[in-house]
């Protein structure tokens, strides 16, 4: 190890020890306390909009400087609504329930020993993610309110923006009972630094990677700190041989164009054969009208004008922008086996009048979010009434689906006897 490399590691190391004893502070925190620092942090970011919005300014001028895409810019960007928006998602979580002291189960033993499963923080949490400084705000404030302390890697081509909104915490938490090293920012744009924050085991309790598989694979692949695992979102709508044209094409537009850029949006849509010969001019005229490009199989590019032939890599494409994959099927049967193949078990959809097909579908397919005649844009914590998420775990073990207040805790025994001894 170089001087430089074990320079940035004493680095991470010192913000994951401040962490780890302002985590040990946060446990002893009320309700109240944790509630009124939400409620100060929204306040202040708002009152400090000017100077996150300049300081964002830099960063998506820096991002056409180096050529991103518009998706990637999109993701970048904040302007007021945003910053109202992230500000109103504290006080959103703010008013819900505290999750931390919730009794699980409790029983008593026959011999009288009390038993009480018990809701606790997970402790220190390392969350490195790309782009998006909203997720800076949303993970600050759901590591707060569930008593956790949490050590924030952001990507580089949004060190600006996480810069100037850390200060803004940091400068609001001071008026609060809360600690101000809860959160700990990581600004060093040194590849090395967040892979030091991988192997912190002794001092982080669990790590949480949010933005493009690559990112995610290399830290569940690497890290040996406990990883939450978000996934990317090729989310699929299949639109059923007695699916409701005005319903189908309603939720295809809304999952597609909405935000096309996140990992809710949808990227493939399969159609049953039938439905299509009967409103293939209506699909048609719903694609042009949003700008919708077609990447097709051969029945599909039969049917769509100007759409281009589908290869393996359309299939498995996340594309974050307007284009579409499009698959045309026979039954239920071919969509659910296309899905099981290229899906990646984030969100999937189906129209269907018939809900027994629906029945099938939610049967077969195996995702964090199924939806009948509904889009997949609700795959998303604060559409659910979780004021914000911390990401959408993808895969099975402890949490599923967006990650709200209850996935960022634990759970302890707590026994109560009488003198009790074991015999």
């Amino acid at each position: 190890m170089t001087a430089i490399d074990k320079g940035i590691r004493a680095h991470i190391e010192e913000k994951a020890i401040k962490a780890k004893k302002a985590a040990k502070r946060l446990r002893q925190v009320t309700k109240n306390e944790k509630n009124e620092a939400l409620y100060t942090l929204a306040d202040h970011l708002e009152r400090n909009m000017r100077l996150i919005l300049t300081e964002n300014k830099k960063d998506t001028e820096a991002g056409r400087d180096k050529g991103y895409d518009e998706a990637y810019i999109d993701r970048l960007s904040l302007n007021e609504e945003r910053v109202h928006g992230f500000a109103k998602s504290l006080k959103e979580v703010a008013e819900l329930d505290d999750p931390v002291g919730e009794t699980l189960s409790a029983w008593t033993l026959d011999n009288g020993l009390k038993a009480e499963k018990v809701r606790v923080p997970l402790g220190v949490i390392g969350m490195i993610y790309e782009a998006r400084p909203n997720v800076t705000v949303d993970a600050a404030g759901l590591a707060l309110k569930s008593g956790n302390a949490i050590v924030l890697k952001g990507g580089s081509s949004a060190r600006h923006s996480n810069q100037a909104i850390v200060s803004v915490m940091h400068e609001a938490l001071a008026g609060t009972n809360i600690p101000h090293d809860a959160v700990q920012f990581i600004g060093s744009t040194d590849r090395s630094a967040a892979k030091e924050l991988f192997t912190m085991k002794e001092h982080i309790d669990v790590l949480i990677p949010r933005g493009g598989g690559a990112l995610i694979q290399e830290v569940v692949e690497h890290a040996t700190v406990p990883v939450l695992e978000t996934g990317v979102g090729n989310c699929h709508l299949y639109i059923d041989r007695e699916a409701d044209a005005e319903k189908a094409l309603s939720i295809l537009i809304n999952g597609k164009t909405d935000r096309p850029a996140v990992c809710n949006a949808l990227e493939t849509l399969i159609i049953h054969e039938t439905w299509l010969e009967e409103n293939k001019n209506a699909l048609i005229t719903a694609l042009n009208e949003h700008g919708i490009r077609v990447h097709g199989d051969e029945k599909a590019i039969r049917f769509i004008p100007d759409a281009k032939p589908a290869d393996e890599a359309d299939w498995r494409n996340e594309y974050l922008s307007l284009d579409i994959a499009v698959k045309v099927v026979s039954n239920l049967n071919e969509a659910c086996d296309h899905i099981e193949t290229y899906g990646t078990k984030h969100s999937e959809a189906i129209v269907t009048e018939n809900k027994e097909t629906a029945k099938a579908f939610f049967s077969a397919v195996d995702a964090a979010a199924l939806y009948h005649n509904a889009s997949t844009r609700f795959t998303d914590g604060g559409a659910l009434g979780f004021g914000a998420e911390i990401g959408i775990s993808t895969q099975k073990l402890h949490a599923r689906g967006p990650m709200g207040l209850n996935d960022l805790t634990t759970s302890k025994y707590m026994l109560t006897g009488n003198g009790h001894i074991r015999i």
